[in-house]
């Protein structure tokens, strides 16, 4: 089975990713935050085929988690989605620059996600 990370401090938001994700056929493994992802990644050995962060979340926020996770050689192909509140163009281009290959903006629907995951190459 094909594994994700969902990171959102919210866990209503980790409720309804996880919920789209394993209908679109993926086992999830949830982190509240910036530091739980990284202890999940090494729990997991870093065998993910997508990761979606937020970004506002406390002790280490979605923009600091991707520069880590794009500076782990096992994770500097993973395709990584953020998922936020932030909408200025300055925000969604730092995103992209610190290595996050799609972005999207909240409120989102399940196709939003599936469409994206597609465009990322994990999803047929």
């Amino acid at each position: 089975m094909t594994k994700a990370m969902v990171v959102d401090d919210s866990r209503t938001i980790r409720i309804i990713l996880t919920k789209m994700l394993t209908e679109l056929g993926f086992e999830v493994c949830p982190a509240a935050d910036g530091k739980e992802a990284l202890q999940v990644v090494e729990r997991e050995q870093g065998s993910f085929s997508a990761i979606m962060a937020d970004w506002n979340m406390p002790e280490m926020n979605g923009l600091e988690l991707v520069k880590q996770l794009r500076s782990d050689p096992r994770l500097s192909a993973v395709p990584i989605m953020m998922i936020t509140t932030e909408t200025e163009t300055r925000q969604v281009m730092a995103a992209l620059e610190a290595g996050a290959n799609e972005y999207v903006m909240k409120p989102f629907s399940r196709d939003i996600i599936a469409d994206k995951l597609r465009l990322m190459g994990v999803l047929e």
